[in-house]
């Protein structure tokens, strides 16, 4: 069983920035892939980031060259830096783990609007 724990999420005019961080109750040196979702109001769920053990990441399109993952296995924590957020941003950011199944957190609201 693995407890997943967002924040980091709010309000932020268009161009700013926010650290979302997600704690794992559990050693995430363990978790080989981590990622990052996130889901607008009327939307599918779609994948933002991935981060590996070794601190490879890939990224969605829409977020490349804006947004950075990076994990610290000592703090069993993952952070998402968003930087230049647009009003499209907006949604409920989520982390997830694979481990037999699914693992989600609850997710964090972020919002960037004027």
């Amino acid at each position: 069983q693995v407890q997943l724990v967002e924040s980091g999420g709010g309000l932020v005019q268009p161009g700013g920035s926010l650290r979302l961080s997600c704690a794992a109750d559990g050693s995430i040196s363990r978790m080989n892939i981590m990622r990052w979702y996130r889901q607008g109001t009327g939307k599918q769920r779609e994948l933002v980031a991935v981060i590996s053990s070794d601190g490879s990441t890939n990224y969605a399109d829409s977020v490349k060259g804006r947004f950075t993952a990076s994990r610290d296995n000592a703090l069993n924590t993952i952070y998402l830096q968003m930087n230049s957020l647009k009003p499209e941003d907006t949604a409920v950011y989520y982390c997830n783990v694979y481990i037999g199944r699914h693992y989600w957190g609850q997710g964090t609201q972020v919002t960037v609007s004027s």
